[in-house]
């Protein structure tokens, strides 16, 4: 049996999505001006998703919108208005990044199918559960998983009925997506806003290893790895571009489309790839699909290298004595084909139509007759290329009868069926010339005549009522003493070095202990560590991958500890059924309170970290969940990106070729980058940890304990000294006796900590999203 594979499009703009359906997409995503991870791109309006959801679904191809941000408190009633629009389309989905909106989607609006965003960062066994509970059908995998590991996870999909879906082609980020707070600390926008300023594209001074574009990334393409992919369980094969133009698009559907169709005919691969490199590229990489992280990802030119390609080309056929003119020559003809391919998706495109279908409405009116509605819709079909007429007859289910007070009249009928007129219908004749005077039926009638015309309209699905939100219930705080009535925010300290578990005997603060990212095969030390030192909170770091997180789970299902500190869902998830409790750490970046409700009703939550990217208002409009935690970082370094790829090897070089196991368990090295503004970036790599990017500053926001004491349920310092590369630390014994002052409310120490941390900002706080 041939297998199933979704081929899915990028669309930035009406366009771009037009291209990739007539190329061949079964499915397009596309996405608002509002809500989406690609404020860059074009984006449509609402009138045009209902005209293109028309369009596509002639072709046989879905359509799925793009609502992959977090979402702020005060958005949801706007958001609430979208989706009541949104339910009653035939939409075929929606791709979410935001735990809030899952919970929101899952409770209210069961009928629109959910997509989980690869901005959750999906990446192992205990997430694909975690997000079907939530209500997700198929979830966007990490770009930076291998072939082995996609194949692990498409087994656990299959278990939990969850379709899977994989980058082949397109931009890369060279962070793990979802983790990246690159131009949230250093531009006040951020990628989780769909306002990335691609720092990793910028331009750096001159490194130690001669590059100009340390962190920028070749192209991903798994053109040739389809065959792989397939073997591996993959349904969705997604390519990245909706800020690509149509011509793009066109071109990298329609290769895609032969060479699918290709191999599930023949069993071999028939396309060659080369129209690839016609459209904008970066060169193409398929290292992380194979496993292979080496120097050869990255491109020193964050631009089209399209011309280089075809030089390298002709050097490749012709050897290097190639001439200048022949050089020109090719990238004239270049230049051409470019402008070929995009006179030839302009013509293919130009007779596809999103205009709304032409309505017609005609009313007539017997004594001892129901009242009539003959209804004439017009629309032209894109595939025939002519316009398709339908016509229907709806009747009330009473007869007319003479009426000396009410009358359904012209006026009645105008009153109720005027405002017919929607994203998907232009009202251009309502015609009540038939209507006979002084006759009447119930006007619950007409109601009903009107939804029945409303669910034709709407290829016979009945219409959804408008829902609205619950008012959210504000619960106070859980006094840490019977007899209080408020409860003083309390001191927690986050270490990773076991050298300052004595710090302990200091201080009364919970004290959370970060656990590495990777492990050694068999690890058990950090069993017997925690069974040891049963005080310290084990801290779950955000990535775990394969083995690790295999290595992370069994120090969970092991040691069992009372309480634990997680920023994976997958080690959540687990935590819940354990019957462990479990607070979500900062890097699950909760940011109102329906991902609060999510987290306590779905898994049992105890608590949570509350974003360090929002502001002293969008927190304050934040309701508590009854009996749970809220907690904020209020010290630590800031992380603008962490990567599975090597920082180093860009920066200051690297004897190694390539990354290995090795590397993440031995290296510890720490460098530094400066872009072109002058503004220095922390490069640091602790042992079994992922290669990071760090602000210069830390942050330090001794502001929100006099702002927001009573919202907060304690407040924590980060003494892990991760990310402070060759600078002086301070002195951590110091440094929480100083907190533990400021919580008490000392307005004397906040000199001495400013002086402790010279180097600090607190421009998130202010900021916010």
């Amino acid at each position: 049996m041939k297998p199933k594979i979704e081929l899915l499009a990028p669309g930035g703009d009406v366009e771009a999505i037009k291209a990739a359906i007539i190329a061949g997409a079964d499915a397009v995503y596309c996405g608002l001006d509002t809500f989406n991870a690609r404020n860059r791109a074009a984006n449509i309006s609402f009138d045009q998703l209902v005209g293109i959801i028309r369009l596509a679904h002639q072709y046989d191809c879905e359509i799925f919108l793009t609502l992959n941000i977090v979402i702020l408190e005060q958005e949801f009633k706007t958001l609430m208005k979208l989706l009541n629009k949104l339910v009653n389309t035939t939409l075929d989905g929606v791709i979410v990044q935001d735990l809030g909106l899952l919970y929101v989607l899952r409770k209210h609006f069961p009928t629109l199918a959910i997509h989980a965003s690869t901005q959750l960062t999906t990446h192992n066994a205990g997430q694909i559960p975690f997000l079907k509970h939530l209500g997700a059908e198929r979830v966007n995998l990490s770009r930076e998983l291998n072939l082995r590991e996609i194949t692990t996870l498409a087994e656990v999909g299959r278990e939990h009925d969850m379709l899977l879906e994989v980058f082949v082609h397109g931009s890369l980020c060279v962070a793990f997506s979802g983790l990246c707070y690159s131009t949230s600390a250093s531009a006040g926008n951020s990628g989780n806003r769909g306002r990335c300023s691609q720092a990793c594209r910028e331009e750096y001074e001159t490194t130690e290893s001669g590059n100009n574009f340390p962190l920028n990334i070749k192209d991903n393409s798994a053109f040739f790895d389809l065959p792989a992919l397939i073997e591996a369980g993959v349904y969705s094969f997604k390519v990245e571009g909706r800020i690509k133009g149509a011509s793009y698009v066109h071109t990298v559907i329609d290769s895609f489309r032969k060479q699918i169709d290709g191999y599930v005919e023949t069993g071999e691969l028939t396309q060659d790839g080369e129209r690839l490199y016609k459209v904008f590229n970066r060169d193409f990489t398929n290292a992380f699909l194979r496993g292979d992280l080496n120097q050869s990802m990255f491109i020193d030119n964050p631009r089209d290298n399209s011309k280089n390609h075809l030089v390298d080309q002709l050097k490749a056929e012709k050897g290097e004595s190639i001439s200048v003119v022949q050089i020109h020559d090719a990238q004239q003809q270049l230049q051409i084909d470019k402008q070929q391919i995009n006179a030839s998706v302009d013509d293919k495109i130009a007779h596809l139509s999103i205009e709304k279908i032409k309505l017609s409405l005609a009313f007539a009116s017997e004594q001892g007759q129901p009242l009539s509605l003959t209804v004439t819709t017009e629309q032209m079909s894109s595939k025939l290329a002519s316009a398709e007429q339908q016509t229907l007859v709806l009747h009330s289910s009473s007869s007319m009868l003479p009426s000396e007070k009410l009358s359904v009249d012209q006026e009645a009928i105008e009153k109720r069926f005027k405002n017919i007129n929607n994203a998907n219908y232009e009202l251009i004749s309502l015609d009540c010339s038939a209507l006979a005077d002084g006759l009447s039926i119930p006007y619950r009638e007409i109601t009903t005549l009107k939804n029945q015309l409303l669910a034709y309209l709407n290829d016979g699905i009945e219409v959804i009522p408008t829902v609205e939100l619950p008012k959210l219930e504000r619960h106070p705080k859980v006094a840490v003493k019977a007899d209080a009535e408020t409860a003083q925010p309390q001191l927690s300290i986050l270490i990773c070095d076991e050298a300052d578990v004595a710090l302990a005997q200091a201080t009364d603060a919970d004290i959370y202990f970060k656990l590495p990212d990777a492990y050694k095969r068999g690890c058990t030390k950090y069993v017997e560590f925690f069974k040891q030192n049963p005080r310290l909170i084990p801290w779950f770091p955000p990535v775990l991958i394969g083995k690790d997180y295999d290595a992370a789970l069994n120090i969970l299902q092991q040691v069992k500890p009372e309480l634990i500190v997680t920023n994976n869902t997958g080690i959540a998830y687990h935590a819940q059924k354990l019957g462990v409790k479990w607070i979500a750490g900062p890097f699950l970046n909760t940011t109102n309170s329906y991902a609060l409700l999510a987290l306590k009703e779905g898994f049992d939550c105890s608590g949570a970290f509350i974003s360090n990217e929002i502001n002293r208002q969008q927190m304050k409009q934040l309701a508590r969940p009854k009996d749970f935690k809220m907690l904020y970082s209020i010290y630590h370094p800031i992380l603008l990106m962490a990567s599975r790829q090597c920082f180093f090897q860009q920066s200051v070089g690297c004897e190694k070729p390539r990354i290995d196991n090795g590397c993440m368990l031995s290296c510890d090295k720490s460098t530094s980058i400066k872009n072109l503004k002058g503004d220095s970036f922390a490069i640091d790599k602790q042992k079994a940890g992922y290669p990071s990017i760090y602000n210069q500053d830390q942050f330090l926001n001794m502001d929100i304990v006099d702002d927001l004491a009573d919202l907060f349920d304690g407040f924590m310092i980060d003494l892990t000294n991760i990310g402070a590369g060759d600078r002086v630390s301070p002195d951590k014994l110091a440094l929480i006796k100083q907190f533990e002052q400021l919580l008490q409310g000392n307005q004397n120490v906040k000199s001495e900590l400013a002086t402790m941390v010279p180097e600090s900002t607190v421009d998130q706080y202010i900021n916010g999203l």
